[in-house]
């Protein structure tokens, strides 16, 4: 298998793992803050990462790179994660992750302004129907009054965490080129769980831990696995191919979300979120065929 066929399996199983953690995070949601969940998420992760980094080859940090790559962890780990945390304490998993949807485009976007990637119409296309997809989910209800404000501002929180996705994605690119994934995932991880501890302890995360119970522990690992294994992939993809053809791939954990919810949760599904990820699904074909 070729090193981009690797690159593209990976993103397609961080795609699924992100839709994963949704659902697991609302099950939790409800013992515990956003933040707080993100913090014992990347602590885990980071736990996770520790093994792997020993038994890895280690290269050397330029001393200016370090706080380049601290400030992309804390983006990419911290303030995503957060973001998406707290969108779905106000809003469904499966529209949080339609909504998250859109990184594909906000990635091709800087990517072609900053000169990373080159624009081709077809590309476009294919990602631009992964945002009629978000629309078509969501446009609906917001039409029709049924969004309340609260449910805005966790659909404005999905956004920023989707556009705080695309700028570190592209970003991290040279750095995944100097670096070893596993290195990388380490200290960007470890920035991420410091950041979120000085946020989450004056939320009352040290106050919510015994009052999370058994099954919402075995969530919250669950979401700290999904997190260390997701984001080694996420970070080799990156490494192998262009990174609004990753990121296209997020168009799956909505599907993963919407199903997972109905099964677990008792999410509704509709017939706008089945059109709705048909048009993610076939964005994302017509994004990714004969893709450089």
């Amino acid at each position: 298998m070729s090193a981009k066929a690797a690159a593209l399996l990976a993103a397609a199983a961080t795609g699924i793992v992100v839709g994963l953690a949704l659902v697991l995070t609302r099950s939790v949601v409800d013992q515990a803050g956003p933040i707080a969940i993100a913090c014992l998420r990347y602590l885990i992760g980071l736990l996770f990462m520790l093994p792997l980094l020993a038994r890895s080859r280690i290269v050397a940090f330029r001393r200016r790179d370090l706080l380049p790559v601290t400030l992309l962890g804390i983006g990419q780990f911290g303030i995503l994660i957060a973001l998406l945390n707290y969108s779905v304490t106000l809003i469904e998993a499966g529209q949080a992750a339609l909504i998250f949807a859109a990184l594909p485009l906000l990635t091709m976007a800087l990517a072609v302004a900053m000169g990373q990637e080159p624009f081709t119409l077809r590309r476009a296309i294919g990602i631009l129907l992964t945002i009629a997809g978000v629309g078509l989910a969501i446009g609906g209800a917001a039409l029709s009054g049924e969004f309340s404000s609260g449910q805005w501002w966790g659909a404005a929180a999905a956004f920023a965490s989707a556009f705080s996705g695309a700028l570190c994605s592209v970003l991290y690119r040279p750095y995944l080129q100097r670096y070893p994934t596993v290195q990388i995932s380490t200290l960007a991880m470890l920035a991420a769980v410091v950041f979120l501890a000085l946020l989450a302890i004056p939320e009352g995360m040290l106050q919510d831990l015994p009052g999370i119970t058994q099954e919402g522990w075995l969530a919250i690992f669950g979401i700290g696995l999904c997190s260390g294994v997701g984001y080694l992939l996420w970070l080799y993809a990156l490494q192998h191919v262009w990174a609004s053809n990753v990121t296209a791939f997020m168009g799956l954990s909505p599907l993963t979300a919407s199903l997972l919810g109905a099964l677990f949760l008792a999410e509704p599904l509709t017939a706008a979120d089945g059109a709705g990820l048909a048009l993610v699904l076939g964005g994302l074909a017509i994004a990714l065929w004969r893709s450089g």
